[in-house]
């Protein structure tokens, strides 16, 4: 059993049957086994055929599904290092622009933060810009945007605390800032958190970042620092994210995840997650339900 195909739709409205498994049993060669991690939520298709092959000819279809997919060898899934962006990958928004709502330039920055995520504009060049726009606001807003406006991603939580459990380490690397990856980072579990400083002077934010600056070349190192330091295969590191400046660690990984992702990161990505939660990464690794250490 060297090849995999796993099935995924999200646990909060399962979309899963058999009827729908059977129908991609009978297009791939050599299936071996077909085993449930989780019923009508997620399912593992064993087989000995190509994997190359297999990929070409379902994704086209598989892509039109309601539910995620992927392909993988099955000697290679199990990770060791978890490396995730965290605005709209581990959290439901840009912390960015919920602090512009308060500063009355939420319209502006979101437009910016767009086109940076898409890759149309300079990520360091366009963080200045938009934190300039933040200039006065009271230090407090940081706490409010936090408690009001940051909600996990379901699975957040089952998905760090299980993959700490089974000996992997865990990094936050992100574009936003501190004061919010520092807190996320508590309430996940996430071992090691990074991100950028936003300068607060006289109980009020500069305007200004303090460098050095968290951009997609830290995201990089930052996955080749701990993956060096443990001795890892690429095979065993996973990265995650939805925007541009994710794309060279998403490449680095041995699985490089874009999750609900703009299209330049999905491309780039070995999966494309569109449907289901965080717990995805734990069932495409060969966890089940049974697994999962949940809050």
């Amino acid at each position: 059993m060297h090849s995999l195909l796993t099935l995924i739709s999200n646990p909060a409205a399962p979309t899963l049957t058999d009827d729908i498994v059977s129908a991609y049993v009978v297009r791939l060669e050599g299936v071996t086994a077909v085993s449930w991690l989780s019923e009508n939520v997620a399912v593992d298709i064993f087989f000995d055929g190509n994997l190359d092959k297999a990929r070409r000819d379902l994704s086209p279809d598989l892509n039109g599904e309601s539910f995620d997919y992927g392909f993988q060898q099955t000697d290679q899934r199990v990770k060791k290092l978890l490396v995730a962006d965290m605005d709209s990958t581990i959290i439901q928004c840009e912390c960015i622009d919920e602090l512009a709502d308060f500063a009355g330039v939420k319209e502006k920055v979101s437009a910016i933060t767009e086109a940076a995520m898409q890759g149309h504009l300079d990520f360091e060049q366009t963080l200045r810009e938009r934190v300039a726009l933040l200039a006065g606001m009271n230090a407090a807003i940081l706490d409010r945007v936090y408690a009001e406006r940051v909600k996990l991603m379901p699975g957040a939580k089952t998905l760090i605390k299980t993959m700490n459990a089974n000996g992997a380490n865990t990094v936050l690397v992100s574009g936003g800032f501190t004061f919010f990856t520092s807190r996320v980072a508590a309430v996940t579990g996430f071992q090691i958190n990074r991100g950028n400083t936003l300068e607060i002077k006289n109980g009020k934010l500069t305007g200004h970042v303090l460098p050095p600056i968290v951009d997609s070349t830290t995201k990089l190192d930052s996955l080749n620092e701990f993956k060096n330091k443990a001795g890892l295969p690429d095979h065993e590191i996973l990265a995650i994210g939805d925007g541009a400046n994710d794309i060279p660690m998403i490449r680095a990984a041995g699985l490089g995840i874009a999750y609900h992702a703009k299209p330049a990161a999905a491309k780039a990505a070995n999966i494309a997650l569109n449907h289901a939660d965080l717990t995805a990464l734990l069932y495409l690794q060969g966890y089940s339900d049974q697994d999962f250490i949940r809050e």
